[in-house]
């Protein structure tokens, strides 16, 4: 059993956690992962909703089931609580290796990914990024956006959390002691100066950016919330990680008509080169980061593998 304290300072860099992702990533789009679709139960108040999430990493030859449970009946911080677990099976022998905590898998698995899909959806000459949101996803973001996209110099932050954009500003300066971050105070007047949007802000955010206000060639990643439905409705281009998990969790970004914009490319096939992302310097895409359990399980595997090495955790017989 490995908890949120054991997992927490176990050492993994940006550069690792992005590269295990992308691995994941590759693995499936050659057919050698499963990664069904989510089952997903909530309460008719809206008060709670839970996510069951099965996969099988072929080429790590681990299976998983990953479990989340958000309650937040007022979309307050003070009530809000969030659960989520991985058991982790080795499909070697048979024998489960460990059953912890998600926090941090999810806190790296997520920015990760849209490291990856920036790289892949970046216009030539890119080297502006705004970030909008200081939660945990937002204070993960720009060291893992930067081990992806080393060439991104000016780099933005808006938020209105004080504590939120001092560890913002903190994560990065350990991480990426060389950039620069600058805060902003206004995101409708960084948006146009930005070849990157990631919106990582929670549901209580008054951020809604829209499509007018993003530049000619950029890229809007949704990882939270942040941006309005014209930004996926108006794209010249949509690419997820799932078009099948976006149809389920995306439904909050449909369009006028009750539409949702359906997608052109997933990264996946995008990765292996099975599809395209870009096609001209000046298209605007729109990108859904929903995530797969599969980055999951490669994040898991590697922080669990580690910490076991470390002695870390507790051995229980629940097995047995």
């Amino acid at each position: 059993m490995l908890s949120r304290s054991d997992l927490a300072d176990v050492p993994i860099t940006p550069a690792e956690v992005v590269r295990a992702v992308e691995e994941a990533y590759l693995a499936f789009a050659a057919g050698e992962s499963d990664n069904p679709r989510k089952l997903s139960v909530a309460d008719p108040g809206g008060s709670s909703v839970s996510y069951a999430m099965l996969g099988r990493d072929g080429r790590r030859r681990v299976v998983a089931m990953k479990t989340s449970y958000k309650f937040d009946p007022g979309h307050d911080r003070s009530t809000k609580r969030y659960y989520t677990t991985i058991t982790l099976y080795d499909d070697t022998t048979g024998a489960p290796i460990a059953m912890m905590d998600c926090a941090r898998v999810g806190a790296l698995r997520t920015p990760a990914v849209s490291a990856l899909l920036v790289r892949e959806t970046v216009r030539r000459g890119a080297e502006s990024a705004l970030l909008i949101g200081t939660g945990t996803q937002g204070r993960n973001a720009l060291p893992h956006l930067l081990a992806a996209n080393p060439q991104l110099r000016k780099l933005m932050v808006y938020g209105t959390h004080a504590e939120g954009l001092a560890a913002v500003h903190a994560q990065l300066a350990a991480e990426v002691p060389h950039a620069v971050l600058e805060q902003v105070d206004d995101p409708y007047a960084a948006a146009p100066t930005a070849d990157v949007v990631l919106a990582t802000a929670g549901p209580g955010t008054e951020v809604a950016l829209e499509s007018s206000h993003l530049a000619p060639g950029s890229v809007a990643v949704l990882v939270g919330y942040g941006l309005a439905p014209s930004t996926l409705v108006d794209a010249d281009r949509v690419v997820a990680t799932s078009a099948a998990q976006m149809a389920l969790t995306g439904t909050d970004m449909a369009g006028p008509d009750g539409t949702l914009r359906s997608v052109d490319a997933e990264l996946p096939q995008i990765l292996t080169r099975a599809a395209t992302a870009r096609r001209s310097d000046d298209e605007k895409i729109f990108v859904y980061n929903s995530g797969l359990v599969l980055t999951d399980i490669a994040v898991a595997h590697a922080l669990a593998a580690r910490a076991i090495a470390e002695g870390r955790g507790t051995e229980v017989p629940l097995w047995d």
